[in-house]
Protein backbone atom coordinates (compact mmCIF):
# COMPACT_ATOMS: atom_id res chain seq x y z
CA UNK A 1 0.00 0.00 0.00
CA UNK A 2 2.65 2.36 0.77
CA UNK A 3 4.18 1.81 -2.68
CA UNK A 4 1.04 2.58 -4.53
CA UNK A 5 0.80 5.78 -2.32
CA UNK A 6 4.83 6.77 -3.39
CA UNK A 7 4.22 5.78 -7.28
CA UNK A 8 0.96 7.91 -7.01
CA UNK A 9 2.67 10.69 -5.33
CA UNK A 10 6.05 10.79 -7.58
CA UNK A 11 3.47 10.78 -10.88
CA UNK A 12 1.61 13.33 -9.72
CA UNK A 13 4.54 15.36 -8.55
CA UNK A 14 6.31 14.84 -12.52
CA UNK A 15 3.08 15.87 -13.63
CA UNK A 16 2.96 19.15 -11.85
CA UNK A 17 6.54 19.51 -13.25
CA UNK A 18 5.43 18.73 -16.95
CA UNK A 19 2.59 21.16 -16.35
CA UNK A 20 4.43 23.72 -15.71
CA UNK A 21 7.04 23.16 -18.00
CA UNK A 22 4.50 23.67 -20.82
CA UNK A 23 3.14 26.89 -18.83
CA UNK A 24 6.68 28.23 -19.45
CA UNK A 25 6.78 27.35 -23.04
CA UNK A 26 3.41 29.39 -23.86
CA UNK A 27 4.17 32.24 -21.22
CA UNK A 28 7.79 33.31 -22.06
CA UNK A 29 8.48 35.40 -24.67
CA UNK A 30 11.89 34.40 -26.26
CA UNK A 31 13.43 30.90 -27.63
CA UNK A 32 16.24 30.84 -25.02
CA UNK A 33 14.15 31.43 -21.65
CA UNK A 34 11.33 29.01 -22.92
CA UNK A 35 14.04 26.40 -23.77
CA UNK A 36 14.84 26.76 -20.17
CA UNK A 37 11.96 26.21 -18.71
CA UNK A 38 10.93 23.60 -20.88
CA UNK A 39 14.18 21.50 -20.21
CA UNK A 40 14.78 21.79 -16.98
CA UNK A 41 10.43 21.35 -15.98
CA UNK A 42 10.89 18.14 -18.25
CA UNK A 43 13.81 16.11 -17.12
CA UNK A 44 12.79 16.95 -13.93
CA UNK A 45 9.15 15.91 -14.67
CA UNK A 46 10.88 12.62 -16.28
CA UNK A 47 12.81 11.90 -12.98
CA UNK A 48 9.94 12.00 -10.75
CA UNK A 49 7.87 9.75 -12.80
CA UNK A 50 10.97 6.99 -13.29
CA UNK A 51 11.14 7.12 -9.93
CA UNK A 52 7.77 6.89 -9.13
CA UNK A 53 7.84 3.62 -11.48
CA UNK A 54 10.86 2.47 -9.62
CA UNK A 55 8.52 1.56 -7.29
CA UNK A 56 6.20 -1.15 -9.24
CA UNK A 57 9.12 -2.94 -10.83
CA UNK A 58 9.18 -6.63 -9.71
CA UNK A 59 13.11 -7.07 -10.89
CA UNK A 60 16.30 -4.88 -10.51
CA UNK A 61 16.89 -5.22 -14.53
CA UNK A 62 13.67 -3.58 -14.88
CA UNK A 63 14.47 -0.59 -12.87
CA UNK A 64 17.91 -0.47 -14.26
CA UNK A 65 16.33 -0.36 -17.92
CA UNK A 66 13.87 2.68 -16.45
CA UNK A 67 17.41 4.95 -15.22
CA UNK A 68 18.78 3.86 -18.41
CA UNK A 69 16.00 5.44 -20.77
CA UNK A 70 15.71 8.40 -18.12
CA UNK A 71 19.57 9.21 -18.96
CA UNK A 72 19.28 8.65 -22.50
CA UNK A 73 16.13 11.10 -22.58
CA UNK A 74 18.26 13.46 -20.66
CA UNK A 75 21.07 13.46 -23.21
CA UNK A 76 18.85 13.09 -26.17
CA UNK A 77 17.33 16.51 -24.48
CA UNK A 78 20.38 18.35 -23.87
CA UNK A 79 21.44 17.40 -27.19
CA UNK A 80 18.18 18.96 -28.79
CA UNK A 81 18.35 21.92 -26.60
CA UNK A 82 21.82 22.87 -27.76
CA UNK A 83 21.17 22.60 -31.29
CA UNK A 84 17.99 25.19 -30.91
CA UNK A 85 19.34 27.45 -28.98
CA UNK A 86 22.12 27.73 -31.53
CA UNK A 87 19.51 27.61 -34.55
CA UNK A 88 17.66 30.81 -32.00
CA UNK A 89 21.09 32.61 -31.88
CA UNK A 90 21.54 32.28 -35.61
CA UNK A 91 18.35 33.57 -36.43
CA UNK A 92 18.83 36.45 -34.29
CA UNK A 93 22.72 37.64 -35.37
CA UNK A 94 20.79 37.56 -39.07
CA UNK A 95 18.26 40.11 -38.06
CA UNK A 96 20.59 42.32 -36.89
CA UNK A 97 22.97 42.19 -39.77
CA UNK A 98 20.05 43.72 -41.85
CA UNK A 99 19.06 46.29 -39.11
CA UNK A 100 15.75 44.74 -38.01
CA UNK A 101 14.85 43.64 -34.79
Amino acid sequence: MLLNGLTVLFVIVGLVFFTLGTVGLLRFADVHSRLHALTKADNLGLGFVVLGLMFQVESVPVGVKLAMIWLLVLLASTSACYLVAEQGLRGLSGLRSRGER
